[in-house]
């Protein structure tokens, strides 16, 4: 750590999936910039890992590293928490009392899981068959509340958008369907799904595929559906709804959190009303002050909050933040892309791959994996492949069919 006065031609605030990968393909291209990250966490997670781990599919463990063996070994790492933001003088402010001076800053500082905006919950999480798989620490919970039920209600909830992995919510349910199939003893469960939206999934062609498996799995959707109240040691759960208040006990609540812009981005004069670090959603380019860019989920950007988002984002970032520093044109672009791989039973996944306006934007032809419909090349994917992707590339700045449009 530099002292609590310094100057970096970059300042990366957060050292997260995005502000990592960021700060990788910069130096890649530009080898010995002189990059500062600013990120307190002495653990890195991936968290689209624990939807796998919630499923009886990944061990916790194998989804967290030390911070120290992802963090570039050529930048400074700046051991603390971003406290403000002062743009008008190029500016960061951490820890106790630190300051950091830039000429191009990146924010990529993640939003803020509001467990609190629901009541009771917090306090009964990892109990009384409370759970949730945003978080580590409880999603093995998830998987022992699955394997231990054999009978009675479960609910899965999914919050007002824009959530990171709108997916997962699903996701947890039809894993969780799938194994209790498998045991027979699905017929014995009352699956319900509670989603404050009024669609099964944002974009139309991959419905058809996830309904098939709501209709196999008997599960009850009822959209409009707002979890708002938890009572744990009597294990009831009331959702807002258009008809007043619903009373529902459960057996197992897997909690999908309202969740925020990111609360030092959102108290800054970077953030829009909504909270989120307001940015060109092509060039990731602040709409006021040119020389800061932010990406990942801290982002104001209307794409789906994903690792996929942030692995295409993140050369966007870098090739902009370069060019910039360069007094050139911005060329990279990015399309809004942003994949869910639902994983709709223990062994098969309808990969979801979209962008803005939700244009279909495969990866591969269809003749080899047909995203609108689960395969097990799919799920071949999401538990061999993007683990080794994500750790090894995409926080390396090795840019494996994430190369950013327009950008070199």
């Amino acid at each position: 750590m530099t002292d609590n006065h310094s100057h970096h031609t970059v300042v990366i605030a957060g050292g997260g999936s995005a502000g990592i990968a960021t700060a990788a393909s910069m130096l890649q291209r530009h080898p010995g910039l002189d990059i500062a990250i600013i990120e307190p966490s002495t653990e890195h997670y991936y968290q689209p890992g624990w939807t796998m781990v919630g499923g009886g599919v990944f061990e916790k463990d194998e989804t967290m590293k030390p911070e120290a063996s992802v963090m570039p070994k050529d930048v400074t790492w700046l051991k603390a928490g971003v406290t403000g933001f002062d743009p008008d003088n190029n500016a960061v402010e951490f820890g106790n009392g630190g300051r950091v001076t830039y000429d191009v800053l990146i924010v990529a500082m993640g939003n803020r899981l509001a467990w609190e905006e629901i009541e009771g919950l917090e306090e009964m999480l990892g109990k009384n068959g409370v759970t949730s798989n945003y978080r580590y620490d409880l999603a093995p919970y998830t998987w022992e509340l699955v394997q231990n039920t054999r009978s009675g209600r479960a609910l899965f909830t999914q919050p007002p958008m824009p959530i990171k992995c709108a997916g997962a919510p699903q996701k947890a349910m039809y894993l969780s369907c799938s194994e209790w199939e498998k045991r027979g003893c699905l017929g014995n469960i009352e699956v319900e799904f509670h989603n404050n939206g009024g669609v099964l999934f944002g974009v139309p062609e991959y419905v058809p595929a996830l309904m098939s498996y709501v209709e196999r799995y008997g599960i009850d959707l009822n959209f409009g559906s707002t979890l708002t109240r938890v009572d744990g040691p009597a294990q009831k759960a009331y959702f807002a709804t258009e008809d007043g208040e619903v009373e529902r006990e459960f057996d197992l609540l897997h909690v999908c959190p309202p969740q925020k812009g990111n609360a030092v981005v959102a108290a800054s004069t970077l953030a829009n009303e909504a909270g989120y670090a307001e940015v060109d959603q092509h060039s990731l380019q602040h709409v006021r002050h040119a020389n800061v860019f932010a990406l990942g989920d801290c982002s104001s950007t209307p794409n789906a909050k994903t690792m996929a988002a942030a692995r295409k984002q993140a050369p966007v970032a870098a090739v902009n933040a370069l060019a910039m520093l360069e007094g050139s044109e911005l060329k990279g672009s990015y399309d809004g892309y942003g994949s869910c791989p639902l994983t709709v039973e223990n062994g098969k996944i309808v990969l979801a791959e979209f962008g803005y306006g939700g244009k279909l934007l495969p990866t591969f032809p269809t003749a080899i994996l047909d995203g609108t419909k689960p395969s097990r090349l799919a799920w071949t994917l999401k538990a061999d492949a993007l683990p080794a992707i994500y750790w090894h590339a995409m926080l390396k700045g090795r840019e494996w069919m994430a190369k950013p449009i327009g950008g070199a």
